[in-house]
């Protein structure tokens, strides 16, 4: 059995495992030099370890979940802010709703139904 330091992933399978284009985690290799390093095989195949994955989980959640930019998390690198955690996962709360938007909400949902009762009775 495999410990997670013998772990070696290959590009397509953390592509896959992460949802991202193999071309973009080549790209944060580029961006990120310091936390992103594949070990390379034969003919250039990139495989990654088990903390690297995670280290481009983290900059997954910063960038597409926590709305930072690359800059900025260049700069949490530099800084030494950077640690790779997995995404913390939280529930947002929704965001209250004003009267008006309430009313619009309640306005499309009534034509809808009015307009479903007009298909039903042209279908009869």
């Amino acid at each position: 059995m495999k410990t997670d330091s013998e772990y070696f992933a290959p590009i397509n399978t953390v592509s896959r495992e992460l949802g991202i284009p193999a071309h973009t985690l080549r790209y944060w290799e580029k961006q990120f030099p310091t936390v992103v390093r594949p070990t390379t095989g034969a003919g250039g195949r990139r495989y990654y370890r088990a903390e690297t994955v995670e280290r481009l989980k983290t900059i997954q959640d910063l960038l597409y979940n926590r709305g930072m930019t690359i800059a900025g998390v260049k700069k949490m690198i530099r800084g030494g802010e950077f640690t790779a955690q997995p995404p913390v996962q939280t529930v947002a709360e929704p965001e209250p709703r004003s009267a008006s938007v309430a009313a619009l909400d309640t306005t499309k949902i009534d034509l809808a139904i009015g307009l479903l009762n007009q298909a039903r009775e042209l279908l009869k």
